[in-house]
């Protein structure tokens, strides 16, 4: 292996001769260039001197590498796919690239060199989804098949997108993680693919097949904190800012001293799953765990980023999960927002999930009345800056004016499922026409619908919370902190133990239940309301401005009328456990039913209409 002395503008510009064509490249961690040889580079303003170790059959060897300004070191040295390699921090501390693409052996282990260009796609004409047309499914890429893989996967994909009719899979966050099993938001190494789920070629692999099932893939990222198991990133630079603190560790430093590259370091890994991975979107997570007072905010740099380096005419959307009920994050840049496209809307689920179980535990306790359900449906937030008896205080801000494309909406995901003791399902706390209603609030709303996986036939299996540290000081400080987080909840349960192998396998999915009964019958309404949704311009259309939306709070029915192109559309959804009667609705001869949660013809004449309890019923008729 010889030294380059060669410029490191001259040799980054090498690093461009890359097979993908896409315009944005890593400057960090490892990448080849087109004559063999392998750029090395990390950020660690911490170090005096970084060296370099290259291992391959033969043994390793050791490079001092070359500082360059602003704390970076760099390498150029002959390398192949196969290898592996690491960094030695002033002589002592071996660690994985910062910036790692893969961690066979995990997050203690050496870092894999990978070829970016080494993978051949198969979706050059893929341009991705419109907002308006998402229908999203959350999954865990470990529980949702026997095998726990990407690839093992890919064979449900007709499943979902053909016999289902959904649009686009989120995938639960793959940073590489200590153990085999977590729900991904303990990720340590942020460009890393998660080893036991088949590394980046299964990943890459999943997503070229999404896209030839006319699927999306959004991929769950976190940018609030970093796991602690095999966190090392404060050996290498300030990562990490004592100003703020998370309630999952340490906060990322993005507005105090060293914050240019961690901010850099972040915003690179975003465009590294768009441009490298092809991902269609990002979810979020916990963006108010993110504490940034710059001048522009990281989320406003970061979306800017990621419009600039996509490819030209590919939709990619940046969805984030909020509590704050805050419209300046889905708001645009020039009304002083943020400009991401959508956010997740925790009111609509605490809405539906409150009226309908009669749970008034922690924030569920600001929830429980139908008026929040109209509401939620009409506006996005509920609480948009009235008080919060959870909170004690005022909460929010209005979201009036803003398009429903807006809002992810849900009526179960991993959090309200997984954050519960019992770990139960929707379906495990309602009976059959309760769990139909709300299917149909969900994805007969004005919003972009999501389920978690399984809620398409009831799934029986829970979905708690799993860990697989190897640290038993911090399986403990888990499991403790856990019960700390959900203390104001006051359940009347203890949590099942996360780090138990049972608790995670049975979670696993039985796939096998949506072909028996009363789970077809679930399956086949989730399917025929999808394609309703799917096929009505009006339902399509999530502009609220096209949208009627009343309660008859007595008779508890919600009426809402959308307009589309040369049609409008009624959805009567009635919350009585009693069958009522609606004077003035539907009553003219134009009016014809298109679906009924019940499968029976309401009774109607020039005046009224029956509708049975606990229902939903739409109509369609030419528009003017």
């Amino acid at each position: 292996m010889e030294c380059d002395n060669r410029s490191l503008d001259s040799r980054f510009k090498e690093l461009l001769d890359l097979k993908d064509a896409r315009a944005w490249k890593l400057d960090i961690g490892a990448n080849p260039s087109s004559n063999g040889n392998w750029m090395f580079r990390v950020w660690a303003p911490h170090a005096k001197e970084v060296e370099l170790a290259i291992i391959d059959g033969r043994g390793e060897t050791r490079f001092k590498m070359e500082e360059e300004s602003r704390g970076y070191f760099s390498k150029v040295e002959d390398a192949r796919e196969e290898m592996k390699y690491a960094f030695i921090i002033d002589g002592k501390n071996r660690r994985a690239d910062p910036a790692s693409r893969y961690q066979p052996d995990g997050v203690h282990g050496d870092s894999k060199l990978v070829d970016p260009s080494s993978y051949s796609w198969s979706d050059a004409s893929w341009n991705g989804v419109a907002l308006n047309d998402l229908v999203i499914y959350e999954l865990h890429v470990g529980t949702f098949t026997k095998e726990g893989t990407f690839e093992s996967l890919i064979p449900f994909l007709d499943y979902l997108g053909k016999d289902l009719g959904i649009t686009a899979i989120e995938i639960m966050p793959v940073a590489q993680f200590s153990g085999k099993r977590n729900w991904g938001y303990d990720g340590v190494l942020m460009y890393s693919v998660q080893n036991s789920y088949g590394g980046p070629l299964g990943l890459k692999k999943l997503i070229d097949a999404c896209h030839s099932s006319n699927l999306a893939v959004i991929l769950d990222v976190v940018y609030n904190h970093v796991g602690p198991e095999g966190n090392h990133l404060s050996d290498f630079g300030p990562y990490f800012s004592s100003k703020y603190r998370t309630p999952w560790g340490a906060a990322i430093n993005y507005d105090d001293a060293g914050c240019d590259e961690v901010r850099k370091y972040v915003v690179n890994n975003a465009n590294y799953w768009v441009n490298e991975y092809h991902v269609d979107g990002l979810r979020l997570d916990a963006i108010h765990g993110i504490f940034d007072f710059s001048t522009k905010h990281i989320l406003e740099e970061m979306k800017d980023s990621v419009e600039k380096n996509k490819m030209k005419g590919k939709y990619v959307h940046l969805i984030a999960e909020s509590d704050l009920n805050d419209p300046k994050i889905i708001s645009q840049e020039d009304k002083c927002g943020y400009g991401l496209d959508a956010q997740w809307s925790d009111d609509f689920h605490h809405s539906v999930h409150a009226y309908l179980t009669g749970e008034k535990y922690g924030y569920y306790d600001d929830f429980g009345d139908i008026t929040q359900i109209e509401k939620a449906i009409r506006d996005g937030f509920v609480y948009d800056g009235i008080y919060s008896k959870f909170r004690n205080r005022n909460h929010g801000a209005s979201s009036q004016g803003l398009s429903g494309s807006k809002f992810v909406i849900c009526i179960q995901n991993h959090d309200q499922v997984g954050n519960r003791p019992d770990g139960k399902r929707l379906s495990a706390l309602v009976d059959l026409s309760a769990l139909k209603v709300a299917a149909g609030l969900l994805l007969l709303s004005p919003a972009i619908p999501m389920l978690f996986m399984g809620e398409e036939y009831a799934e029986k299996a829970p979905f708690y919370f799993f860990t697989s540290h190897s640290d038993k000081a911090l399986v403990n400080a888990t499991r403790e902190g856990r019960k700390k987080e959900f203390e104001s909840h006051k359940f009347d349960m203890d949590f099942v133990n996360p780090q138990d192998e049972k608790t995670f396998v049975k979670c696993k999915l039985n796939e096998a239940l949506r072909f028996d009964s009363p789970n077809r019958e679930i399956f086949e309404y989730y399917k025929e309301l999808i394609s309703l949704r799917k096929g009505h311009p009006a339902f399509r259309d999530l502009d609220k401005r096209n949208m009627q939306i009343s309660l008859d709070k007595k008779q508890k029915v919600i009426v809402s009328r959308r307009l589309g192109t040369n049609e409008e559309l009624l959805t009567l959804v009635v919350l009585n456990r009693n069958s009522i009667e609606l004077r003035n609705v539907a009553t003219e001869d134009q009016w014809i039913l298109i679906h009924s949660s019940t499968g029976g013809k309401p009774k109607r004449d020039s005046s009224s209409i029956q509708l049975p309890s606990m229902s939903v019923t739409v109509y369609k008729k030419p528009s003017p």
